[in-house]
């Protein structure tokens, strides 16, 4: 495990805070409208105002879902006796933490050494499926979220003293 000290947690932090907007974020939804201005012009005005606000209806096209949530992260093709589906599947992430105690070498003034106690700390960031949208004949059909699983601390044992 890699140790995580103050300032490089500061910097996770301020990176992830940094990162590209969300798919529902308006800049993103402008971005999506204008690259496919021609759908969206051709949208009745409601569902206009419901994609211009990240949301999404039964009945909408594939091009008024992409303007509203983006791109799926996968995209399945099905079929059964009631005819072929496309099912767009799309990602967020949760994250686990690991705690562990470790000794250290830590060296005096006198430059004498003795070993101390740490605690480190390892992220493990995963993706999950949060929604899935299914769409017969380039309309929605159904769509579902899915709760996001909680992430957990794993806490090791402290180490004997002696």
């Amino acid at each position: 495990m890699v140790p995580c000290h103050g300032a490089s947690l500061v910097l996770a932090v301020i990176l992830m805070g940094c990162a590209t907007p969300s798919a529902t974020d308006p800049r993103s939804i402008a971005k999506r409208r204008v690259e496919r201005a021609a759908a969206y012009s051709a949208l009745p005005r409601e569902q206009q105002e419901l994609v211009d606000h990240g949301q999404i209806r039964v009945g909408m096209t594939e091009d008024a879902v992409f303007i509203a949530w983006g791109a799926a992260a996968q995209v399945l093709r099905s079929g059964d006796a009631s005819g072929e589906a496309v099912t767009w599947l799309y990602e967020s992430t949760t994250s686990d933490t690991y705690l562990t105690w470790n000794f250290r070498e830590v060296t005096r003034k006198d430059g004498s050494t003795y070993l101390d106690r740490f605690l480190d700390r390892d992220i493990n960031v995963r993706s999950y499926v949060s929604a899935e949208l299914v769409f017969r004949g380039g309309r929605l059909a159904s769509y579902r979220t899915l709760a996001k699983p909680s992430g957990s601390t794993v806490v090791a044992p402290q180490p004997l003293t002696r």
